[in-house]
């Protein structure tokens, strides 16, 4: 990540806090229109709570984003618990497509092409984190 797309994310976050709930709700909406498979791995979730903890998430990888292997760890953890929740490979670019999605509802033309590559580059780093994590967990189950 360089530093344009660091100040590209924050800038763009910063107009999307004030509608976090709102955001979260067309998040996954997107999600299940795009993979409705999905709906299953939150069957037993309060999606609203869920869409809290994503925003909340959300804002702490943002503010850290100059700092991305400080939050290493914490993401290697979740790449391993979505594991256990049953989240596959390919659900990843899922999220990634649900998430860019969501920006650009609630961006508009301020969801410009330099912002999108941001945004991509920061959900592909810490997608590949996540399923690192994920993949080594499977390994260290099998053996």
């Amino acid at each position: 990540m360089t530093p344009v797309q660091t100040a590209l994310i924050r800038a763009s976050w910063a107009k999307v806090e004030p509608i976090q709930e709102a955001a979260a709700s067309l998040f996954y909406s997107r999600l299940f229109e795009l993979d409705p498979n999905l709906r299953s791995l939150f069957s037993h979730t309060d999606i609203a709570k869920q869409g809290k903890v994503l925003m909340q998430t959300l804002t702490v990888v943002v503010k850290s984003l100059d700092r991305i292997e400080q939050l290493v760890p914490a993401v290697q953890a979740l790449g391993r618990r979505h594991a256990g929740y049953g989240v596959r490979a390919q659900d990843y670019d899922t999220v990634g497509a649900a998430l860019l999605w969501t920006l650009e509802q609630g961006l508009g033309a301020d969801f410009d092409d330099a912002t999108r590559d941001a945004w991509g580059a920061a959900h592909g780093t810490l997608a590949s984190v996540m399923l690192d994590a994920s993949a080594a967990a499977d390994e260290s189950q099998a053996a």
